[in-house]
């Protein structure tokens, strides 16, 4: 069974027992998050939202908070004497899919 969920702003395809990176999730490192935006489940029985799935959750539980690589943002205009230099980390959540309650 499998499903799939938004989330920061982007739709996942989710499984139980994978592990998966997503926008931030506001909750400690250990913890249980439940996500009720299922989009669809598939599977045996499959099930489409008008938008979203009636009754239809993912649990997931956190298993860390991170920032990603660093990347350079590099703003530049020829001939106008004018360059900008900025650094930026993104924040992500590592989640580990425990459950998909259809």
């Amino acid at each position: 069974m499998y499903a799939i969920i938004e989330t920061g702003g982007k739709q996942v395809k989710v499984v139980e027992g994978q592990e998966i990176y997503v926008e931030k999730v506001t909750a400690e490192a250990s913890e249980s998050v439940t996500f009720d935006k299922v989009l669809f489940v598939g599977g045996d029985d499959v099930k489409v939202g008008a938008p979203y799935v009636d009754g239809a959750t993912v649990t997931a539980k956190v298993e860390k908070q991170g920032r990603q690589k660093k990347i350079t943002v590099f703003k530049y205009k020829r001939r106008k004497n004018y360059h900008r230099t900025q650094g930026h980390r993104q924040p992500y959540t590592k989640l580990v899919i425990d459950k998909i309650n259809a």
